[in-house]
């Protein structure tokens, strides 16, 4: 019975707005089978404790409640709470709240009413509080934390028609070799035509992460999204700071030591960046042998070039000829009012298909989304 109440209030949260997914539902059960609630008011703390990420959460908590609990809800207040850290109660209701273990500050104005301010945590998971961090003010625990979360991202390129060809019920050509084997189930008469299409397949995925000082952290979080993502251990992925380094084969590695293989891989880690440089190198080495055709290519850098800007901008050209998009993950975007003003990061711009942030876990859908996008 209980499990089924539990089910249908986070149920009605979901339609509400609220994301009370299994996790959250989880912690719920466990609140209230440990806290065993004498009434419904502690009960709704359970939920309020459990259930809610933010002030906004509070307020859809509060109107569901009363609604699911209508009929064991006597003693709830006439409006449940919705303030973002506190909550009033009645002076009747102050035992009930005390013995439930929350601290208690007073003010004036309250006593003399018969009121008393009672601390209400509306604490989320942790991965929660984690995903509206920036990158950079993670430490490499945190950080590790957001691997389940990542693993539950998918890396998709679009789709490109392949040379090869598969059997089809319909097509523009015929299949004979396939119509004729068919035929010898039916005496060698081919009374099933066979025909044949064009396979599709995803377009390659190509990485170029810069791991120079000023984009250790966000490098590390990329790193560590492209091995947890389903679909990222795909990439071919090269570092580059003051040099180009390949680093594919750390991928297949597990997340905890991804950053760790991948410096002892990349000598210039956390060095200076020459980004126009290790483009051309790039392209002369791995891109314009085929790599970098029709592929889908993202840079990951803040643009700040050590050497000639003027150089970035002639190999960005070359390489928005031969790429089917170019993507560039700049996190100093997400600041309001950013202009590309640096010399790198305006020499690169009107070569990009699209530039997003990517700087906390919550900002890494529009990577995502513009992975997968067609050129326009």
């Amino acid at each position: 019975m209980f499990a089924e109440l539990v089910a249908r209030f986070c149920a009605e949260l979901r339609s509400a707005g609220l994301a009370a997914g299994p996790d959250r539902a989880a912690r719920f059960t466990r609140a209230v089978l440990t806290v065993s609630p004498a009434d419904t008011r502690q009960l709704y703390l359970c939920a309020l404790a459990t259930l809610t990420a933010g002030p906004g959460d509070a307020e859809i908590l509060g109107r569901v409640f009363g609604t699911v609990f209508a009929r064991v809800a006597h003693d709830l207040p006439e409006a449940a709470p919705t303030p973002p850290q506190r909550v009033r109660t009645a002076a009747a209701t102050e035992s009930v709240a005390g013995s439930s273990g929350f601290g208690e500050t007073g003010s004036g104005d309250a006593e003399r009413d018969g009121r008393r301010e009672v601390e209400a945590p509306t604490a989320g998971s942790a991965v929660e509080r984690l995903a509206s961090r920036d990158f950079a003010d993670l430490d490499a625990d945190e950080l590790a934390r957001l691997a389940e979360a990542m693993r539950a991202l998918r890396i998709a390129t679009p789709l490109r028609r392949s040379r090869r060809e598969r059997t089809a019920a319909t097509g523009a050509r015929f299949d004979m070799r396939e119509t004729l084997r068919r035929a010898r189930r039916t005496g060698a008469e081919p009374v099933l035509l066979r025909r044949q299409v064009r396979r599709w397949r995803p377009r390659r995925l190509v990485v170029l992460c810069d791991i120079s000082g000023s984009m250790q952290a966000h490098a590390r979080a990329m790193l560590q999204l492209l091995v947890c993502a389903a679909g990222g251990a795909d990439a071919e992925v090269f570092t580059f700071a003051t040099r180009l380094t390949r680093v594919t084969h750390v991928l297949r590695t597990d997340p905890a030591t991804v950053v760790s293989e991948a410096g002892k891989a990349a000598p210039d880690w956390s060095g200076g960046t020459r980004i126009g440089a290790t483009l051309r190198e790039f392209l002369d080495r791995f891109g314009s042998r085929g790599m970098a055709r029709g592929a889908v290519v993202v840079v990951i850098s803040d643009g700040w070039e050590a050497g000639d800007p003027g150089e970035l901008g002639e190999q960005m050209a070359r390489l928005s000829r031969l790429a089917h998009r170019v993507v560039w993950v700049n996190p100093r975007t997400s600041k309001p009012g950013y202009r590309p003003l640096a010399g790198g990061m305006a020499a690169a711009w009107p070569y990009c298909d699209a530039v997003v942030s990517g700087h906390r876990l919550e900002a890494l859908d529009p990577l995502l989304t513009a992975i997968a996008a067609h050129r326009v």
